[in-house]
């Protein structure tokens, strides 16, 4: 008897034990940049800005009766890749990161990125029909798909408006006059600075990477690579036609390169500089903050980059959704709820927008 009961009872205790662990939470680490929300209670159609609308849409996921809970590793976009590849090297990856399409022949090509198949799309519910050509193209790496399109960013001129009527650059149908030649940029900046007091145009002049974007498009409207198979192509006539140009603007005060990183859009909001060249992720922020106290733009408008040279073209990116090839080859069951996860992103794509 004794041992029939010992026996029922180590049973019982297995079988809870099997319940508790079937019923445990899937726990996935998501690592991205976009900055950090400080309402953690926004709902998804209300939030304004990168930072919010994405932790809104993954807080609701989070939070949802799925078995699954997610923790988000935001990190400063400019540490971000590090970070990932310390992790990576470490052996305790992530099981999501957001990461960009030029990121992906390094990640893929030495084996980082889990390969996504046509049969991971169907099982998760993502319609790989939704892809625009440019998408898959975008999170694909000698022939095979490692990751969840997620969006198309360019940099744009976002203009105060009020700037330009006070320097008489205006349109007749009120939009703003824009350069179409360097030698119409440099009169436009002059008359901006003669008229309205301000300096023509601010950017993120004190890094590398966002100025050579600036550069990048204009030695492109020139109708010139930038990036060959030799390497960049910046020691040009077109690499050196561009760089003569923004050092005008320096040389004859018209913008003042020295505005540090972290205060380079508050100088725009301040009224200090009357176009800042900045990305689309900014449009939804910018209109976010008209009318709070010390922001000096009121009249806000966005363009495409104007057609400096003869041949439009713009710098421009996309982000992509991916995972980290030891969760798929180690932990299959976080795979697919990774991948559940994508497919949640992926409906809120439009929010997103």
């Amino acid at each position: 008897m004794r041992r029939t009961i010992a026996t029922t009872a180590a049973a019982l205790l297995a079988g809870t034990m099997l319940v508790s662990e079937a019923s445990a939470d899937v726990e996935l680490k998501l690592a991205r940049f976009f900055g950090v929300c400080d309402d953690q209670t926004i709902p998804v159609k209300e939030a304004r800005g990168e930072a919010c609308i994405i932790q809104s849409i993954i807080r609701d996921f989070s939070q949802a009766d799925n078995g699954i809970t997610v923790t988000e590793l935001p990190a400063d976009w400019n540490s971000y890749y590090d970070a990932i590849k310390t992790m990576m090297v470490g052996g305790n990856p992530p099981h999501i990161i957001v990461m960009h399409k030029h990121r992906l022949p390094e990640l893929a090509g030495i084996g980082a990125l889990s390969e996504i198949t046509a049969d991971d799309y169907k099982e998760a519910g993502i319609d790989f029909a939704d892809f625009t050509d440019n998408a898959i193209e975008g999170v694909t790496y000698k022939g095979k798909q490692y990751g969840v399109p997620f969006d198309f960013h360019a940099y744009l001129w976002h203009i105060n408006l009020e700037l330009f009527k006070k320097a008489g650059l205006m349109n007749a149908d009120g939009s703003p006059k824009l350069p179409s030649s360097p030698e119409e940029f440099l009169e436009h900046a002059r008359i901006m600075k003669a008229k309205a007091g301000v300096d023509y145009l601010t950017t993120n002049f004190s890094q590398v990477g966002p100025i050579m974007r600036v550069i990048t498009a204009l030695i492109m409207q020139q109708g010139v690579e930038p990036y060959t198979s030799d390497g960049p192509n910046f020691d040009s006539d077109a690499g050196r036609n561009a760089l003569t140009l923004m050092k005008t603007l320096s040389d004859e005060g018209l913008v003042d390169v020295t505005v540090p990183r972290e205060s380079y859009r508050a100088y725009f909001y301040g009224g200090n500089a009357a176009v800042i060249i900045d990305g689309t992720w900014r449009v939804d922020a910018s209109d976010a903050v008209i009318g709070k106290e010390g922001v000096a733009l009121k009249d806000y408008y966005v363009a495409s980059h104007p057609t400096i040279y003869s041949e439009p073209a713009a710098w421009a990116d996309t982000h992509m959704w991916a995972i980290p090839s030891a969760i798929k080859k180690n932990d299959p069951e976080a795979f697919k709820a990774a991948m559940k996860l994508l497919d949640h992103i992926n409906d809120h794509n439009l929010d997103w927008a």
